[in-house]
C-alpha cells in the first residue's frame, strides 16, 4: 500500500472492491458489522455502561489532541484500557509497552499471531476478527481508547467513537512507520517510539553490514512469494510491508517488481504455472493457509520450481506467514530482520 492511499491486501478466497493489507478497502470485502435485534439492544446497554467510566477517567487525567484521518480526536493523557482492532495496532501497542485489554485476531478461530509474546497476551480479551469486531464485547471492556484504521473499520467509526475515543489511520501495511507514530501519539508513548525506531535502524544496519555493506547487499536480488489458499500465488512488489524491510537492509529486487501493479503496487498475482516469475538470487516463500491447499506443497515439487535459480543454489527459504506477511510493526520487523540475516549469511 502506498502512503496516503488505500491499498489493502485482500484475504485469499474473497473479493474486494479495493485492496491492500500491506501486505498488506476492506480486506476480504466483508460486510459491515451490523447488529440486528437483541444484539443492537445489548450494544446500546453496553455503550451506556462504557460511557459511565471512560469520560470520568479522561477528566481526571486530562486529555490530549491527536490528529487522525477523521480529524482531531481528544484522547486520555494516559490511556489505561486500550482496545486494538488490527494486527499492526496490536504490534504497535506491545512494542510501546502497552498491553491492550482487548484485540481482534487475524483469522476466525485462530489465536493471536504466534510471533507476539504470549505472556503479554494471556489476559487480552478476544473481541472478534479483523474487520469484524464484536462491538458489544468491545463496549463491555469499557475502553478509554480504540486504535484501528479506516481500511478495516471506517464504516464503524460512528459506533466505535460512542464507545471510546477512536484513533484511525487511513490504511495499514506499507505506511506502517507513519501509522506507528500516530499510535505512539495516541498512547502517549513518543519516547518509547523513538527508542523502537532507533533499535530498528540499528538492526537493519547490522544486517547490511553482515552482508558486506551496501554495495554487496544491493547486488542480492530478493523476492518474496506467498502461496495462498483459495487464491492466486502472490509475488510482492514495492508497496508492501515486507518490501520496506528489504529496502531498509538495502537488498536489490528482481525486475518482476516492476510488473507488481496489482493493488496499487502491492503485488503481482500469478497462476501456479507462473511462479518462476518470482525467481531471484534469494527467494523467501510462505503459505497463507494449509501448504497443501495453498498449492505450496505441489509447487515446490514441480520442475518449474526446481529449475528456479534461487532453488538450484539452495537460496529459497520457507518463512512463517504470520510473521513475514501478517505481522506488521517493529516487533515483527525485529524478528524478521534476525531471520533474514540468518538466511542470507548461511
Amino acid at each position: 500500500m502506498r502512503d496516503g492511499q488505500t491499498t489493502t491486501e485482500p484475504r485469499p478466497g474473497t473479493h474486494t472492491a479495493t485492496t491492500g493489507g500491506g501486505h498488506g478497502s476492506t480486506r476480504a470485502g466483508r460486510r459491515p458489522n451490523r447488529l440486528p435485534g437483541t444484539a443492537a439492544l445489548a450494544l446500546a446497554g453496553a455503550l451506556v455502561l462504557a460511557g459511565c467510566g471512560s469520560g470520568e477517567d479522561a477528566a481526571e487525567g486530562g486529555e490530549r489532541a491527536v490528529e487522525t484521518v477523521n480529524g482531531t480526536v481528544k484522547v486520555p493523557e494516559k490511556p489505561q484500557r486500550v482496545v486494538v482492532l488490527d494486527t499492526a495496532e496490536l504490534d504497535s501497542a506491545l512494542t510501546l509497552g502497552v498491553t491492550p485489554v482487548g484485540a481482534v485476531t487475524a483469522q476466525p478461530g485462530k489465536p493471536f499471531l504466534s510471533y507476539l509474546p504470549k505472556d503479554r497476551l494471556k489476559d487480552v480479551e478476544n473481541v472478534g476478527v479483523i474487520a469484524q469486531p464484536n462491538l458489544e464485547k468491545v463496549a463491555e471492556l469499557k475502553p478509554d481508547l480504540i486504535l484501528t484504521n479506516q481500511e478495516r473499520d471506517g464504516q464503524r467509526y460512528d459506533e466505535l467513537k460512542q464507545i471510546a475515543p477512536t484513533v484511525m489511520t487511513k490504511t495499514t501495511g506499507y505506511p506502517w512507520k507513519e501509522n506507528f507514530q500516530v499510535h505512539a501519539e495516541a498512547l502517549g508513548k513518543k519516547p518509547e517510539a523513538r527508542k523502537a525506531l532507533a533499535t530498528y535502524r540499528d538492526r537493519a544496519a547490522a544486517v547490511t553490514k553482515a552482508l558486506g555493506g551496501k554495495e554487496k547487499a544491493r547486488k542480492i536480488e530478493t523476492s518474496v512469494i506467498r502461496f495462498q489458499e483459495g487464491a492466486d500465488t502472490r509475488i510482492y512488489g514495492e508497496k508492501a510491508y515486507i518490501a520496506t524491510l528489504l529496502k531498509d537492509v538495502g537488498l536489490g529486487r528482481p525486475d518482476v517488481v516492476k510488473e507488481a501493479t496489482d493493488y496499487d503496487g502491492l503485488a503481482l498475482d500469478v497462476s501456479p504455472e507462473q511462479v518462476d516469475k518470482g525467481d531471484a538470487d534469494v527467494v523467501f516463500y510462505t503459505s497463507y493457509g494449509s501448504p497443501t491447499k495453498s498449492g505450496e506443497r505441489k509447487a515446490v515439487k514441480s520442475p518449474l520450481w526446481k529449475g528456479m535459480n534461487a532453488v538450484r543454489k539452495d537460496r529459497a527459504f520457507h518463512v512463517q506467514d504470520e510473521l513475514w506477511i501478517q505481522g506488521i510493526g517493529y516487533t515483527a520487523a525485529g524478528k524478521i530482520l534476525q531471520e533474514m540475516r540468518g538466511h542470507l549469511t548461511s
